[in-house]
């Protein structure tokens, strides 16, 4: 048997070991993420052999190819971890390392203190701290430091003065601030470098709002069929929109709908004469992803609605839906982009039990070179209009490898296109799909309803999964209306909002949450009468009239997060306890040297998620997380009442759902925090 031949070993930890380090994607295989503004927590393991005292930096290198270096700080003695936060504003790949060192100051200092006060080796630790600060004078040579260096090195050899005193020579402020400029470093060791993708605001922080084109606008007539609304209807309602303070319009696909097993109202096969079909059911005669649906306009009404919505303050996201009905051109002009089963027939969509018969899914393995380029002519054919973001709808349902590399050919091309994935699917999958690139991602949120599950969920979202994963919080889409909305009345509805608007920087709604549309289709999850199959006139000026819209509430939400930055944070939130299972806690600060005004900004939510009751009980909060010192008291506001009260650690709460069901509370900090 032959021997096996060894390489040369090569270590793989260095002389301080730095471990852990974060943020990281799973396997380091990618980029971890950060969007403009975004405050970064960094982490590191540091540690090393015996007791010497250790030091670390961050050494952050921008994509400017600027160098900024930030102290760490173990903040739990004893843990090894360290800490530094960044605010990161540049766009693009942001480089960073982990310094770790030994702090010879530190060391001997600690070791001097001990054995001086005991009277051991006294002399010897004396003539070790003058030989430190002439090290340090060298450091400091041609900066005045030098002489505040030099002048306490005589001073600690001055045999006339105690040993004490020569030792208070080390806590002299003028030495110490010297020190801290030149710092005494030994085996200075470096971590592997590590790579951070910081893109646009938007790709993190934004207020989605969901409406139906077709259905702005849309006008029965005398014989029951309907008038499509069109862009230029749809222009309409964009002032609204944008007053309830939501900067996001998405408009499911606009393009030509399949005429081949359309569905009818309610997802029936029956459809009449004039049923619209779903838009998910892409293509007809008058094209497929590159056409815009007659009955909405051209693609010149496309553009100036476009223009109207950036004039009203609002970015367009378009729904890109990677599947084909039956009258697709694709279909004909391209059968190997589908699966024929075994009797010539073309397999439809399904997600059982549901079954979309108007739908082809597409099959990337027949000829995936071909199904490449023309999926990236599509998609670069509406940036070339105009469009910005894209709501990708199903991508769990396609090769991952096939959204790395779309994704990288768009991103590389234009850095400020963001794609979200509407993928309610398993974690890998879910979490896979923003591995590789997708911006922002659908949750599970609509299904966390309970405290516990919202705590360890929320939890999850902003600390387990942030480094690659940006949740976008919908409340509601057309095929998502949950027990918890259907029978939880205009209480659940403020609730859900509330929750979604402060626990993540991005969240959303679908038109008609504000009116409380809240009946579904029996054994479903989905509205009924669901727009998906007809249009919707909805009465916006009657309701308003009338007081039946939360649209106020949600204005006031979108109010709340423009004017407080520590609700434009994902990484910062912290779940706090409360006597009862239903009241939900939780707080985001953001510290003031990260605050253009300097003054910390903290908001504290708190939620009875039981829509039918009246709850009592206490709070407790974990003031250091508020940046507040043990046994404080403080003022905060109430951002949605006005009121005012004195808190503190424990606290005593009321909230009737009916009335108020949450609290979104305002620390008033002292000054100089």
């Amino acid at each position: 048997m032959a021997a096996i031949e060894h390489s040369p070993f090569s270590p793989r930890i260095g002389r301080i070991p730095i471990r852990h380090l974060s943020p990281q994607q799973p396997e380091d295989r990618w980029p971890s993420k950060a969007y403009a503004g975004e405050v970064v927590p960094f982490a590191a393991t540091i540690f090393r052999e015996g007791h010497d005292v250790l030091g670390g930096d961050l050494v952050l290198l921008s994509p400017d190819g600027e160098t900024t270096e930030l102290p760490l700080e173990m903040r739990v003695k004893g843990t090894d971890r360290w800490h530094a936060e960044a605010l990161l504003e540049q766009e693009g790949l942001w480089r960073w390392q982990i310094r770790a060192y030994t702090d010879d100051w530190a060391t001997w200092h600690h070791n001097a203190t001990v054995k001086i006060e005991a009277g051991v080796d006294v002399d010897v630790m004396l003539l070790a701290g003058a030989q430190l600060l002439e090290r340090a004078r060298g450091l400091a040579k041609g900066s005045p430091d030098a002489r505040t260096l030099a002048d306490a090195r005589k001073a600690m050899q001055n045999t006339k003065q105690t040993p004490a005193a020569r030792l208070a020579v080390a806590n002299d402020a003028r030495v110490v601030a010297a020190l801290q400029r030149h710092r005494l470093m030994s085996h200075v060791t470096l971590s592997a470098e590590q790579l951070l993708r910081v893109e646009r605001s938007r790709a993190g922080v934004g207020s989605w709002y969901e409406f139906f084109p077709r259905s702005e606008g849309a006008k029965r007539k005398k014989d029951g069929s309907w008038v499509s609304g069109t862009f230029r209807t749809a222009t309409r309602r964009l002032p609204a929109v944008a007053q309830m303070g939501f900067d996001v319009l998405y408009l499911p696909p606009i393009h030509p709908i399949g005429r081949v097993n359309r569905k009818g109202p309610n997802n029936t096969l029956t459809p009449g004469p004039h049923d619209p079909g779903s838009p998910w059911a892409i293509g007809a005669a008058e094209g497929g992803h590159d056409a815009i649906h007659p009955d909405l306009g051209t693609v010149d009404d496309f553009v100036a609605f476009l223009g109207a919505a950036r004039k009203n303050g609002l970015e367009v996201a378009l729904d890109l839906a990677l599947q084909c009905a039956p009258d697709h051109p694709w279909v004909q002009q391209h059968p190997e982009w589908f699966t024929t089963l075994p009797d010539g027939s073309i397999a439809y969509a399904e997600n059982p039990p549901k079954k979309y018969q108007d739908i082809y899914p597409l099959n990337f393995d027949n000829d995936p070179e071909g199904l490449r380029q023309e999926i990236l002519r599509v998609v670069r054919y509406w940036i070339d209009l105009g469009v910005t973001i894209f709501r990708v709808d199903n991508p769990h349902t396609k090769p991952l490898d096939f959204w790395e590399w779309l994704l990288h050919e768009i991103n590389t091309e234009r850095p400020d296109i963001v794609f979200l994935a509407e993928a309610f699917t398993r974690p890998p999958m879910m979490q896979s799909l923003a591995a590789v690139g997708f911006q922002q991602s659908y949750t599970y949120f609509t299904w966390r309803n309970t405290k516990t599950e919202l705590e360890a969920y929320l939890t999850e979202l902003s600390h387990e999964t942030s480094a690659f994963l940006r949740p976008n919080l919908f409340v509601n889409t057309p095929d998502i209306l949950t027990e918890y909305l259907q029978f939880g009345g205009i209480p659940a509805y403020r609730i859900r909002a509330a929750i979604a608007a402060t626990a993540s920087p991005t969240w959303g709604v679908y038109a008609g949450y504000e009116l409380i549309e809240n009946v579904a289709r029996p054994g479903s999850e989905e509205n009924i009468d669901n727009e998906k199959y007809e249009y919707k006139q909805r009465d916006w000026a009657a309701a308003a009239k009338n007081g039946s819209t939360i649209a106020p509430f949600l204005t006031q939400l979108n109010t709340i997060r423009a004017q407080h930055p520590a609700l434009r944070q994902l990484r910062n939130l912290t779940v706090h306890y409360s006597d009862d299972d239903a009241i939900l806690v939780y707080s985001k600060v953001l510290p003031g040297r990260f605050v253009r005004s300097g003054r910390t900004d903290g908001i504290i939510v708190v939620a009875n998620v039981d829509p039918h009751s009246v709850r009592e009980t206490t709070v407790h909060l974990d003031l250091a997380a508020l940046g507040l010192e043990p046994g404080s008291t403080f003022d905060v506001k109430d951002l949605l009442t006005g009121a005012r009260y004195r808190w503190g650690a424990h606290n005593y709460v009321r909230l009737d759902a009916f009335t108020e069901p949450v609290h979104i509370l305002r620390i008033d900090y002292p000054k100089g925090l």
